[in-house]
């Protein structure tokens, strides 16, 4: 599963701004990976793992400004077409399980 965010926060005020970089802060202590501007994604093992994180994202939302959060299939996030200009570059890759016996 992928846990994909997306944002749109105010930085208008000093106190928006801090907003916004505490929530940056959340997701990139959580594991997020910058996919761009806004837009953040973190690779789960389990719905119930991706339910997790959501729930922390839910606790730190700023209090303006519009976040949707949307999760979805290892499946979903490969058929993703990423494009630099005219050039499609191969998305981002899921982490390798670790197995332990």
């Amino acid at each position: 599963m992928w846990i994909v965010v997306m944002f749109d926060l105010p930085t208008d005020t000093k106190r928006a701004r801090r907003a916004y970089t505490n929530f940056r802060k959340l997701l990139i202590q959580d594991g997020f990976i910058m996919m761009q501007f806004s837009v953040y994604a973190r690779h789960c093992a389990s719905d119930e793992n991706a339910t997790v994180h959501t729930g922390r994202i839910q606790v730190g939302l700023p209090p303006d400004g519009e976040v949707r959060i949307i999760t979805i299939t290892d499946k979903q996030f490969g058929k993703m077409q990423v494009f630099y200009g005219k050039k499609r570059k191969i998305p981002e890759r899921a982490p390798q399980q670790v197995t332990l016996f």
